[in-house]
C-alpha cells in the first residue's frame, strides 16, 4: 500500500451498506446460529417500515435519494402515458431528485455501488456503479465504461433467470448461486483499493429464492427445504466475507444492514382490476396482448389499477380517452374503497388500508400518484394485471412481499423509520443534512 493510500485509508469516515432485499428480521431470528452471518447482524437489528407500494424499486429509490416517492417520483415498476396508454418498466432516467451519491459526488467524496435494483440505465458518479434489477445489458449497466467488460470477463451475470422458477426450482437456486457469485467478484474489483467513502452492496437473491420457495424455506419437511438452506448457507457465507472486509477497515467506520420490505408465504395473489372490471369500473377494448397490455383500457372506463394495488381514477384532466370529470368521481372514491374494505377470502379480510393520494404523497409528484393505494393484510399479493377475470389465484409463487418486519442494523444504534430515512442516515453520516 502506497503511503498516500495509507493516509487516505486512515482518514475516510466510510459507511457500508448492505442490502438484503426481502429478508424479515423474524425469519433471520429464527435460523439462529445456523447462518451465523445473518445471526451476527438479527441479534442486535430492528426492524424498518417500507415505503408504499411495498415494492424494490420504490424502496431502493427511496434509499438512495432520501426521500419518498412523492418526491422522486417512482410509484412502482411500471410507468403509464396518459396519451398512449402504453404501460413500461420504470428506471434510474425517471428518478427526479439528486440521490446520495450526487450528493456525495459533489463534496468529492467517492461511492461504489453494486447491484442497486431501480439504477439501470447506469449514469455518471463519483465512483463506480453497477445497475441491479430491471438491469439488461451489461453495457448500460456500468458506470464507468470499463468495467462492462472487466465484469464480462469475470462472468457476471446481472440477473438470475427466474422464468423456470416454477417449474425448475433446482435450475432457480443453480442461477441464485451464479448472480451470488458475481456480487462477489464485483465485491473483489471495487473493495480493495480502499479508494471510497461509502460502499452499497445488495443481494437481491433472498427476493428471488422467497418468492418462488418461501414455502420450503420456512417448512423443515417439505423436500427442497434442504436444497434452500444449502443455498441460504452460501448466501450467509457470502454476506460474512463482506463483513469480514467490513471488520478489516480502519475506524471511523459505519455499517448498516437493511432490507426493502419483509415477507411472508402466499394465500393467494388479489388482482385489483379483476376486481374493478366485476363492478363495472373498468372496461376493456380488446382482449389483452398479454398481463401488462394497458392500452386496451377503453374510453368509458371509471378506474383501472398498476401494480401492486394503484388505483386510479379514469379522469379526463389526466388521461386522454376519458370524458369523466372529477366532479363524476365524488361518489365513486367511497364505492371502490368500501368494495376493497369488505373484499374476504376464505372469510378473511384482505384489504389493511386503502390511502388517499393526498394523504400518502403529499408532494410535487401529486399528479404522477395513484388517486387511491391498497395496503393488504399480510399474504395477501395485490395484483393488477389486464388479462384476469378471477381476482383470487396462485400462479406458481408461494411468497410475498410485507410493508412491516424488514431487517434494519446500524452499528451506531440508529433505527430509521423508513426507507427515506435510511437514505437520510446515510447523508448524515457524512455530514449531509437532507
Amino acid at each position: 500500500m502506497s503511503l498516500l493510500l495509507s493516509h487516505t485509508a486512515r482518514t475516510r469516515a466510510r459507511c457500508v451498506v448492505i442490502g438484503l432485499d426481502g429478508l424479515p428480521l423474524e425469519l433471520a431470528k429464527s435460523w439462529g446460529d445456523s447462518l451465523p452471518s445473518i445471526a451476527r447482524i438479527a441479534r442486535q437489528a430492528a426492524t424498518i417500515r417500507a415505503e408504499l407500494p411495498e415494492l424494490s424499486p420504490v424502496n431502493w429509490t427511496s434509499l438512495f435519494t432520501a426521500a419518498g416517492p412523492e418526491e422522486h417520483g417512482v410509484f412502482g415498476f411500471a410507468r403509464f402515458d396518459p396519451n398512449t396508454y402504453q404501460s413500461g418498466i420504470a428506471n434510474f432516467s425517471q428518478v427526479a431528485v439528486p440521490t446520495i451519491f450526487d450528493q456525495l459526488g459533489e463534496r468529492g467524496l467517492v461511492s461504489r455501488v453494486i447491484n442497486l435494483p431501480n439504477t439501470y440505465p447506469a449514469r455518471p458518479i463519483r465512483g463506480m456503479l453497477v445497475s441491479g434489477f430491471v438491469a439488461e445489458s451489461l453495457d448500460q449497466a456500468v458506470y464507468p465504461p470499463f468495467l462492462a467488460q472487466e465484469l464480462a470477463d469475470k462472468g457476471y451475470r446481472l440477473e438470475a433467470d427466474t422464468t423456470r422458477g416454477i417449474s425448475d426450482p433446482e435450475h432457480l437456486l443453480n442461477e441464485l448461486e451464479a448472480t451470488l457469485q458475481s456480487r462477489l467478484d464485483a465485491v473483489e474489483m471495487m473493495w480493495p483499493d480502499l479508494a471510497w467513502d461509502l460502499f452499497v452492496l445488495v443481494f437481491t437473491e433472498t427476493d428471488r429464492l422467497f418468492h418462488f420457495l418461501m414455502h420450503a424455506v420456512r417448512d423443515h419437511d417439505h423436500p427442497l427445504h434442504d436444497r434452500c438452506m444449502r443455498f441460504l448457507r452460501l448466501w450467509d457465507k457470502a454476506v460474512g466475507l463482506v463483513l469480514d472486509r467490513y471488520d478489516a477497515l480502519p475506524d471511523p467506520k459505519r455499517l448498516i444492514v437493511l432490507a426493502d420490505h419483509g415477507f411472508t408465504e402466499l394465500k393467494t395473489e388479489v388482482d385489483i382490476n379483476a376486481l374493478l372490471r366485476q363492478h363495472g369500473w373498468l372496461h376493456q377494448t380488446r382482449i389483452p396482448d398479454n398481463e401488462w397490455d394497458s392500452s386496451c383500457i377503453a374510453g368509458e372506463s371509471r378506474a383501472f389499477a398498476l401494480d401492486p394495488g394503484r388505483i386510479y381514477l379514469h379522469t379526463r384532466d389526466r388521461f386522454s380517452r376519458s370524458a369523466l370529470s372529477r366532479e363524476q368521481t365524488v361518489s365513486l372514491v367511497p364505492q371502490i374503497c368500501n368494495a376493497l374494505e369488505n373484499l374476504t377470502y376464505n372469510g378473511e379480510k384482505v384489504i389493511e388500508r386503502v390511502f388517499g393520494a393526498a394523504e400518502l404523497y403529499p408532494g410535487p409528484f401529486l399528479d404522477r400518484a395513484p388517486d387511491l393505494l391498497c395496503l393488504a393484510r399480510p399474504g395477501f399479493d395485490l395484483k393488477a394485471k389486464f388479462n384476469r377475470d378471477e381476482v383470487f389465484g396462485t400462479y406458481g409463487r408461494s411468497g410475498t412481499h410485507t410493508a412491516y418486519g424488514a431487517i434494519f442494523y446500524d452499528s451506531q444504534g440508529h433505527t430509521p423509520k423508513r426507507m427515506r430515512d435510511a437514505g437520510k442516515l446515510i447523508l448524515d453520516h457524512f455530514g449531509i443534512t437532507s
